[in-house]
């Protein structure tokens, strides 16, 4: 039983392995950059207003490496700016308040005319008076200050390089007093209300003038233990710095042993000129020890950013701090995994059952409503009013009538007539007409065209022609005694039923309506009637 848990585990342990192996080298960088940037970087660019406002063109030349440190100095001249009577301290404690992440570095002097070359015997005289507390009150104004502006969490670099020969609070004439002095001025500031101060001893790396474990006052007044490096003796090689008494080594292990972080307040170029290697150096022994915060002093000749005189270490210090950002190109691994472009088997055509598209549509069909409009043929009916203009043709014979008057005897009407006066009166009706007036009794014989035949010979022979009509008014009993109506109707007895049949003076008209075979079939065969009234005294009657 236990081996396949041993099995189990191999497994389970090779399968993490191998992930790790695919993202190790991409993981590895990104963590040493972040170890970087994980350290509170900076610049002493300028003590005032101008280095505040330098800070961001720095952090563009660096390719936006953010720029958390701000580092100045109060003037030592005099007491007046110790106690941090200067306007530009207003400038840095607004620039510290827009971020809670940022650091605000200020160097302050432990006594006056700080850099006038004050002799050791004079040096001794004015650290016994503050050991005394002489001066307590010009630190408590600056205390005061800090806190009044909004910067009560200020990094002090107090009495920086004390272990040195240049400024008038230095250790060595009287070690012993400078450390008491050094105890009354953090207890003084750190009475104040509100205060957060972080007190940061610096001394130079080296012994220089006197070793500076000789000046440490005390874990009780020190938060930070800090070293300024610049690239000077003593040693001449960076592991000489390194290795030599007081030296890098040294600072990181007596801070180790004192439970304190470490910083480097000023570090930079100098009695070595251009020394890439020393900048090189210097930032990865930075990396690799982790201080709280680090600023370079950035003006000639210790600079690279603002000094020109360095162009090779300006190379080496802006390509080490700058952000790389390539890393996030490392997910295009990923890719490879998808070729599950198989599920592309979208066989599922099935789609085509939709191709029952129910052509129901087709009911729609229904538009019988269409023969209704038909129903507008009832229009044609004008064609019964045609004969209507002609009824006052036969009128023009009638004048005619008075000079055949006296032929009327001869016999010949009848057969005169037959041959002319078709074509020019549309006569047909002429002939009749003048008979209908005398004999109501004419009407049936209108319809029949036979009459009309017997018309048109008239304008042949003007004499007997117009004889039939003018006899008929004299001799009224003569009319009934000759038959032309017997022989109108022998000429086309097949004729007479066509004008003689009802529709002619009916009051009725009928047309059919075809809606096709499918709709008959239906709705059967149907017709539209209209009746119109031709009676005599309807004032229509044509006749």
């Amino acid at each position: 039983m236990p081996r396949p848990r041993r099995r189990l585990a191999s497994t389970c342990i090779g399968t993490v392995t191998a992930g790790l192996l695919a993202t190790g080298a991409a993981l590895a960088a990104p963590e040493e950059q972040s170890s970087q940037s994980d350290i509170a970087m900076g610049a002493y660019l300028d003590y005032g207003p101008p280095g505040v406002a330098r800070i961001p063109f720095l952090s563009n030349w660096l390719g936006g490496k953010e720029i958390r440190v701000g580092h100045t100095y109060l003037p030592g001249d005099q007491w007046a700016g110790i106690e941090g009577n200067v306007s530009f301290l207003d400038d840095w404690a607004q620039w510290r308040r827009q971020r809670t992440d940022r650091l605000f570095v200020l160097n302050v002097p432990m006594q006056e005319r700080n850099e006038d070359r004050v002799p050791d015997r004079q040096v001794a005289q004015l650290i016994r008076a503050g050991a005394e507390g002489q001066y307590d009150r010009h630190f408590k104004k600056l205390a005061e200050r800090l806190v009044a502006l909004g910067v009560p969490d200020t990094v002090i670099v107090l009495g920086w390089e004390m272990n040195g020969v240049t400024y008038t609070h230095r250790c060595g004439p009287d070690p012993e007093n400078w450390k008491a002095y050094w105890k009354r001025i953090v207890n003084t500031m750190r009475s104040v209300p509100g205060q957060k101060f972080k007190f940061d001893f610096t001394p130079n790396r080296g012994t220089d003038a006197i070793g500076w474990t000789k000046c440490y006052p005390g874990d009780d007044v020190v938060d930070i233990v800090g070293m300024d490096s610049y690239d000077q003796g003593p040693g001449r090689t960076f592991d000489d710095q390194i290795s030599q008494p007081y030296g890098l080594q040294q600072h990181v292990d007596f801070a180790r042993a004192h439970g304190k972080e470490i910083s480097y307040p000023e570090w930079g170029l100098f009695r070595n000129g251009d020394n890439p290697e020393y900048v090189r150096r210097m930032l990865q022994w930075i990396d690799k020890q982790k201080p709280l915060y680090h600023t370079i002093t950035d003006y000639c000749p210790h600079g690279v950013w603002q000094c020109k005189q360095n162009p090779a270490s300006t190379k080496v210090f802006r390509e080490a701090l700058t952000p790389q950002r390539p890393d996030p190109v490392i997910p295009t691994p990923v890719i490879p995994t998808p070729v599950i472009p198989t599920p592309v088997i979208p066989t599922p055509v099935v789609p085509t059952p939709v191709v029952p598209t129910p052509v129901i549509p087709t009911p729609q069909i229904p538009t019988p409503e269409i023969p209704t409009p038909v129903v507008t043929p009832p229009v044609v009916l004008p064609s019964p009013e045609l004969p209507s203009p002609v009824a006052p043709s036969p009128v023009e014979p009638s004048p005619v009538v008075p000079k055949p008057s006296p032929v009327v005897p001869s016999p010949e009407i009848p057969v005169e007539p037959s041959p002319v006066e078709p074509s020019p009166a549309v006569p047909s009706p002429a002939v009749p007409s003048p008979v209908v007036p005398s004999p109501v009794e004419p009407s049936p014989l209108v319809p029949s065209p036979e009459v009309s035949p017997v018309v048109p010979e008239v304008p042949v022979s003007p004499s007997p022609s117009a004889s039939p009509s003018p006899v008929v008014p004299k001799p009224s009993p003569e009319v009934p005694s000759p038959s032309p109506s017997p022989l109108v109707p022998n000429p086309e007895p097949s004729q007479p039923p066509k004008p003689t049949t009802p529709p002619v003076n009916s009051t009725e008209w009928c047309v059919p309506i075809n809606f096709g075979e499918w709709l008959s079939k239906l709705v059967g065969k149907q017709s539209v009637c209209i009746k119109v009234d031709w009676g005599r005294d309807t004032g229509f009657w044509p006749f």
